[in-house]
């Protein structure tokens, strides 16, 4: 039996999915109760599309063995692509009530809360998880989505600032929140920060227009030529850079008047 797992272990690393599918099925037909080998079938059924076999292999795990947590969140992970948000709460608050300590099931039902439009249910997970993991620079990031969401900025604002306590120079995280500053009319400080998205990627366009839009509403036109003539040098489509040329000419005749 060793050598049978071992093989199956050694064709599932090498991504031979269905030569593992058959050596896992043969070894569950002389150990009917191994939920890890449940868990691997799933995996590699998962691995070829065939999510409902997955599925039922993912629950044969959990109710042979609810001490895996990875089955859970394999499980879950079938749920959220497929929509089945109900479902999928359902398995992750079996799996804290079953695992209580890991908060990866907590952080995993925040985002389903998040997706299902049940915001106060997901900030509560997420402050939970704060309260236990201050440094969960992720909790800190969902907080400040769901915030945003809400059109509360200053407190998406502080969240995305505790981001970058320990996720410095990260693009989206500064253009995260410029968006939130532009959004709470702190137009001076939306700025800096998109050009701090700028230049921790200058291949990144989406923060070059936006600069340049609430440079031209501030009056300082030639940085905003600048930055929309550099736009206009990413790959975007045709109708987006007629919209930055259009925009340009409408700079320079203000600027000109």
């Amino acid at each position: 039996m060793k050598e049978k797992i071992d093989k199956a272990i050694e064709c599932f690393k090498n991504k031979d999915w269905n030569g593992a599918i058959d050596l896992f099925t043969a070894i569950l037909e002389q150990e009917t109760d191994n939920a890890e080998v449940y868990n691997n079938l799933g995996l590699c059924y998962a691995n070829i599309g065939d999510d409902e076999k997955a599925e039922k292999n993912y629950l044969k795990c959990i109710e042979l063995n609810p001490q895996i947590p990875q089955c859970y969140i394999n499980l879950v992970d079938i749920y959220y692509k497929q929509g089945r948000l109900g479902e999928g709460i359902n398995v992750l608050s079996l799996a804290i009530d079953m695992l209580p300590d890991d908060l990866i099931f907590r952080h995993y039902l925040a985002r389903f809360y998040m997706e299902d439009t049940k915001r106060d249910l997901a900030i509560d997970e997420l402050e939970f998880i704060l309260d236990r993991q201050p440094d969960n620079y992720d909790a800190y990031y969902d907080l400040a989505k769901i915030y945003f969401d809400l059109g509360n900025y200053d407190s998406a604002i502080e969240n995305f600032e505790n981001v970058l306590e320990y996720k410095d120079d990260n693009e989206w995280i500064y253009y995260y929140l410029a968006e939130a500053y532009q959004a709470n009319d702190e137009i001076d400080k939306a700025i800096s920060n998109f050009l701090k998205a700028i230049a921790s990627n200058n291949k990144f366009p989406l923060p070059y227009k936006k600069v340049a839009i609430l440079f031209m509403a501030r009056g300082d036109y030639d940085d905003a030529i600048e930055y929309l003539e550099d736009y206009l040098n990413f790959d975007i489509p045709q109708e987006e850079k007629d919209k930055a040329n259009a925009l340009i000419e409408s700079i320079k005749k203000k600027k000109n008047n």
